[in-house]
């Protein structure tokens, strides 16, 4: 089948992820899922290599999108996939206030700390000192630890994997699929045409022995503020939790309302 994605891209072992997950929890089709997403290379994962219904939105918007829609259709798995520049950047704030909010939807990031498909600029996941288009003498910013950041905006399920650990992300995205509220799971995918170039990382199979050597959180180990660096980001699950969902506390609210009238 032939692909949007440049040759070596991790977006491909993300869709299979994704489908294991699918697949796991005993869907035969798509049928009651619906799919959101933004601008850019992770924004092409649903369409056209899903055959399910899929919004195709502004850049930065697809949880305000899917928003909307888990609102008009609750009975729908709505997920949303898109890239790290989409969804942390010009998408940043609709994406902590839906973890705040704890909205019942899925969102799936595939990071590649770059702007991968506009020209290889530097993005909220860019490691600091790392060279891009836009910062050729090296990037003078911290980076966001981006499963921190949704955690800790209130997500009920948090995770990051990477294309190099495929099965790990395939339970975590059941998990995520299957637990009511914000879930939120971070792909750590090689991009080697964009970022392997600019930051001197490697062609996909350097990256992919990097991601590998990445430590991975014990289970139920604290969540300490850190500051992703290309040896010390960590793996695993960040928020593990059952808090109320913001269409059931709709309901709350407005049964409450009703009774007080």
């Amino acid at each position: 089948m032939p692909t949007a994605f440049c040759p070596g891209c991790g977006n491909g072992i993300l869709i299979n992820s994704f489908l294991k997950a699918v697949s796991d929890l005993g869907h035969d089709d798509l049928s009651k899922f619906a799919f959101v997403s933004g601008i850019g290379c992770g924004a092409w994962i649903p369409s056209p290599h899903f055959r399910a219904d899929t919004l195709h939105t502004t850049h930065g918007r697809a949880i305000a999108f899917a928003t909307g829609l888990k609102l008009a259709r609750p009975e729908l798995e709505v997920v949303v996939i898109s890239g790290d520049g989409d969804l942390a950047a010009i998408g940043g704030n609709h994406l902590i206030h839906a973890a705040r909010r704890n909205i019942d939807l899925t969102v799936i990031c595939s990071n590649n700390f770059i702007y991968g498909m506009t020209g290889g600029q530097v993005g909220p996941t860019t490691f600091h000192g790392d060279r891009t288009s836009t910062t050729p003498y090296g990037n003078p910013e911290r980076p966001f630890d981006l499963s921190r950041l949704v955690a800790a905006a209130g997500a009920n399920y948090v995770a990051r994997w990477t294309t190099a650990h495929p099965n790990q992300a395939a339970r975590s995205m059941k998990t995520a699929l299957e637990r009511k509220g914000f879930t939120f799971i971070e792909m750590v995918s090689q991009c080697p045409t964009a970022y392997g170039r600019r930051a001197k990382a490697g062609d996909s199979s350097e990256m992919l022995k990097w991601f590998k050597k990445l430590p991975v959180r014990k289970k139920g180990e604290a969540v300490e503020h850190t500051v992703p660096t290309h040896q010390g980001m960590d793996l695993g699950v960040f928020a593990d939790r059952h808090a109320l969902e913001f269409i059931e506390a709709l309901e709350q609210t407005f049964g409450q309302l009703g009774e007080m009238r």
